[in-house]
């Protein structure tokens, strides 16, 4: 069901010259970042109510509701198989690409329905970025990279696009590294530069929301730390949810975190993903209200 970002963006790039109007809200203005709280004050950027994710007649993830706020770092993890990043490529409709995938209930963006009728999934991917499990750059210069996005959004002068490449290299924390080489590939970076050429060509096009899939997972541990700094550094401008497997991650750079388990059908020997506790990462991880959390968090279940 994977989709290399290489056939995303030329899909992305195709569909532009069709695209049809959408009813998307802008996004709000910044705000200072908020304490997390079971209550948060901030602004609701996704609900989810009630939500199923079927791949043909297979339902793989079962009423997931919840709520994601803006200028936060939201974590989901749980055991291999659970849903984790089919949930998150429904918050970008990135699963409408899946053929005979479909999703019932209702996922809104900043009170929005994502799914509604004449709302463009080009339109939200633009809006909702995503960052791949693999650092996957696309065969061209850095600078290529990076312009890419703004290009098939119709931008061309090149002091422009000079001022956003450099403005997006900067907010990957990877300009004073790739600088004076921004003709060189993309292809030639170290894994974690590489990945964050992935963010910063995300960042280019001035997204509201960045969904990041296992990011870390194919990074060593120096490479890692640079991206969740990364990460800590850019939540301030834009809200984050982050799909891993290491929970120690998790604890480290998110305010909320998801628990996802399996449901497991004995007579069809058939898994489907469910959220089963959602909450503040402290109190996930320190004090879990469903025990299936408790044994997960605790190492008990794998």
């Amino acid at each position: 069901m994977e989709q290399s970002e290489q056939n995303v963006a030329a899909q992305t790039e195709t569909e532009t010259q069709t695209q049809t109007q959408t009813r998307l809200p802008k996004p709000a203005a910044l705000e200072e970042t908020l304490p997390v709280s079971a209550t948060p004050t901030g602004a609701e950027i996704f609900k989810t109510q009630n939500v199923s994710i079927y791949y043909s007649s297979f339902r793989a993830v079962t009423d997931v509701s919840l709520d994601i706020y803006e200028n936060e770092i939201t974590a989901f993890i749980g055991p291999s198989g659970c849903g984790k990043t089919t949930v998150l490529r429904t918050l970008n409709r990135m699963n409408d690409l899946v053929p005979g995938a479909r999703v019932e209930g209702d996922v809104k963006y900043r009170g929005e329905s994502l799914y509604a009728k004449g709302v463009s999934p080009i339109a939200v991917r633009r809006r909702i970025g995503m960052v791949f499990q693999k650092p996957n750059p696309f065969p061209k210069s850095i600078y290529d990279n990076v312009a890419y996005g703004p290009r098939i959004n119709g931008e061309h002068n090149k002091k422009k696009l000079d001022e956003i490449v450099e403005k997006s290299l900067r907010g990957a924390a990877l300009w004073d590294e790739v600088k004076d080489r921004l003709k060189n590939s993309g292809l030639g970076l170290s894994g974690g530069q590489a990945q964050r050429l992935c963010i910063a060509r995300t960042l280019a096009v001035e997204p509201d929301v960045v969904l990041m899939d296992e990011p870390c997972s194919a990074l060593d541990p120096i490479a890692t730390g640079a991206i969740e700094d990364l990460m800590r550094e850019i939540k301030s401008q834009y809200t984050i949810v982050i799909v891993t497997h290491n929970m120690q991650q998790a604890t480290r750079v998110s305010d909320r975190t998801a628990f996802y388990s399996v449901l497991r059908d004995e007579k069809s020997d058939t898994r489907t993903g469910v959220l089963v506790e959602y909450g503040p990462t402290t109190q996930i991880f320190e004090d879990p209200h469903d025990s299936r959390t408790q044994a997960y968090v605790t190492g008990r279940m794998g």
